[in-house]
């Protein structure tokens, strides 16, 4: 599989013109985009993923829904469209699911992961609620994800006291507030 390539950014955002492949991107320690995305069935429960155990950053982790890069050339809605598809499987490309998203915030973050992987990052979060969604429908890409369950907001609450979910308290917050 050919590697993404990555638009970088300033740290104001901005695109620089310089694109690069996603492994590089990381290792000089480059902004970038990234998208998160939560899937809120009509019961208010949250879709969450477990990350894979090939995963070089948080392995085995429960995570949000879906959350990846942006891809030289793709916009947030389009980058959210083929990480859905790509990690669980679901096809949202026509018009009436696209006008579903939510988009909620965007927020910059810094992580040192390793000498060979520094996050930084600005992520797009979107909402999208999606009525008859079952786990059934899923097909899941196993190098990204081992598993997915929906939870309440109680119990994902839970699982970030627990250190068992991926740290994302900017969007878990947010959904909190969203859900309430």
């Amino acid at each position: 599989m050919q590697e993404e390539m990555i638009d970088v950014i300033d740290e104001n955002g901005i695109k620089t013109g310089e694109i690069l492949p996603r492994r590089e991107v990381h290792k000089k320690g480059l902004w970038h985009r990234i998208i998160i995305v939560a899937i809120i069935n009509e019961n208010n429960e949250i879709l969450i993923q477990q990350r894979s155990h090939k995963k070089d950053k948080n392995p085995d982790m429960w995570d949000i829904s879906v959350a990846g890069h942006i891809i030289s050339g793709q916009d947030s809605l389009q980058a959210t469209i083929r990480e859905i598809n790509e990690e669980i499987g679901l096809d949202l490309s026509e018009e009436t699911e696209i006008k579903k998203f939510r988009y909620i915030f965007s927020f910059r973050k810094e992580e040192f992961v390793n000498e060979n992987h520094i996050d930084r990052q600005y992520s797009d979060f979107f909402i999208l609620r999606k009525k008859g969604l079952n786990q059934n429908v899923l097909k899941l890409q196993e190098d990204e994800v081992q598993k997915t369950k929906f939870v309440s907001l109680s119990e994902l609450n839970e699982m970030r006291v627990k250190k068992i979910l991926v740290e994302r308290d900017e969007c878990y917050n947010e959904l909190s507030n969203y859900l309430k």
